[in-house]
């Protein structure tokens, strides 16, 4: 399965699931308790939030932000996260964020738990559409898994793309991409991609504060 046909099915896994989505959100302290995060984090300015999903976070930002646009692919938890969010700062567009390009800079790009569904192969060209989101002096932060929250996946082995299998209430399942990064070993990644990179783990969890490689001079 190439890259294209994993990141389909993902996309249809959120959209036929995203009635489930905030299941995790209602049964898990940790969650609930990550979500508070977002008030020691340096969000500040104008802010893109990038697969945004129901919103969780997208209120918590929006409190700290200038104003949130918020991107995700999937029309059907982008109508949740419009009823959780009232504020009028926020404008919410449906685009993969894969293809999306921003007609604007932004203070602080933001993701919670989207760069594990980042193919390795594309994590380059990623990073690089995060840098160009960002205004002078702006940063990225991000929130995700850490390796011990694989023991409650099921992951799929000997696939060209890491991934696990989601199963839905009414039976279907979806694979969908999932890497565990480590945070020491991302450290090394973005540094050697040029990105000043600060990460710390937040119990299973690891909160990520970049900012990226210094634009050239004049030549």
């Amino acid at each position: 399965m190439d890259d294209d046909a994993l990141l389909a099915e993902q996309r249809a896994y959120y959209r036929a699931g995203a009635a489930e989505y905030d299941r995790p959100y209602a049964e898990r302290e940790d969650l609930r308790e990550l979500l508070t995060v977002v008030d020691e984090l340096p969000i500040a300015g104008d802010v893109l939030e990038l697969a945004c999903g129901t919103g969780q976070w997208t209120p918590r930002i929006a409190a700290r932000a200038r104003s949130v646009t918020a991107v995700d692919a999937a029309a059907e938890v982008l109508a949740l996260a419009r009823a959780r969010t009232a504020s009028p700062s926020v404008q919410f567009i449906q685009a993969d964020v894969f293809e999306w390009r921003p007609p604007r800079r932004y203070d602080t790009v933001f993701f919670a738990f989207w760069l594990s569904h980042v193919p390795p192969a594309r994590l380059p060209d990623f990073w690089n559409a995060v840098a160009a989101a960002l205004a002078p002096g702006g940063k990225a932060i991000f929130i995700d898994d850490g390796p011990a929250v694989a023991a409650e996946e099921e992951v799929l082995t000997d696939q060209p793309v890491p991934a696990a299998l989601r199963r839905l209430d009414d039976g279907s399942q979806y694979r969908i991409v999932k890497v565990f990064h480590d945070a020491r070993t991302l450290t090394d990644d973005l540094t050697a991609l040029g990105w000043s990179v600060r990460i710390r783990p937040v119990a299973r969890n690891f909160v990520g504060v970049t900012e990226p490689p210094a634009a050239p001079g004049p030549g």
